[in-house]
């Protein structure tokens, strides 16, 4: 059986306007994909380990080409729990607000946690990176307080190019952005038009998601 794993970077709740489109985008995939499973990950509930010095330095023997072993090796199984859970998942829903032009920082801390050598990434030979996240699709959806479509806003989009590039790193290039934006500036119908517009395009793209 086959899974989408929704990673949850919203701490609003039912208050989240991000959390609206990705409800809509959940309900028309579940209708249209009856033999798949779908689990959540709310990395504000859910307690994401910390990247202690000790964990750092097995990091380093990963890099190293190495393998972990012993009290190192034990004090990442919490690490790897997580890049397991990740990479069980055949797609990916990422449900995140704009915070201060990029990402909430449970999902930087959840990012920096899974990201590591001979899990998600590999040195070849030649020195060059190999993502091993293959074949796998990912659908971001981001609301943002003002609009940064704009070619003046658009410089001050860390949010996109950043999860483009992380996610790509390890081999996750066919992402699709649905923004709702902006959600607090400009008028009132403005916001609701924008935000009906991008519940319309998430029931649309999970049916072939």
């Amino acid at each position: 059986m086959k899974k989408l794993l929704h990673i949850n970077a919203c701490p609003r709740g039912d208050e989240s306007r991000t959390l609206k489109v990705s409800a809509a985008f959940l309900s028309s995939f579940k209708n249209t994909h009856k033999d798949w499973v779908v689990e959540e990950l709310n990395l504000f509930r859910e307690k994401i380990p910390e990247l202690t010095a000790r964990r750092v330095d097995g990091k380093y023997v990963l890099m190293g080409g190495k393998d972990l072993f012993g009290e190192l090796k034990e004090s990442w199984d919490e690490v790897i729990a997580h890049i397991d859970r990740f990479k069980s998942a055949d797609r990916y829903l990422l449900s995140t607000p704009m915070w201060n032009f990029s990402i909430p920082y449970p999902l930087k801390q959840y990012i920096d946690v899974i990201v590591q050598p001979k899990y998600l990434f590999r040195y070849t030979e030649t020195g060059a990176v190999e993502g091993l996240v293959k074949g796998k699709k990912m659908t971001v959806i981001a609301s943002r307080g003002g609009d940064y479509t704009s070619e003046a806003y658009k410089p001050y989009d860390h949010q996109e190019p950043y999860l483009r590039t992380v996610f790509g790193f390890v081999g996750l290039t066919d992402m699709t952005f649905i923004v709702a934006q902006p959600m607090d500036s400009g008028a009132e119908e403005l916001r609701k038009r924008r935000l009906e517009e991008a519940i319309n395009q998430a029931r649309e793209l999970a049916t072939v998601f």
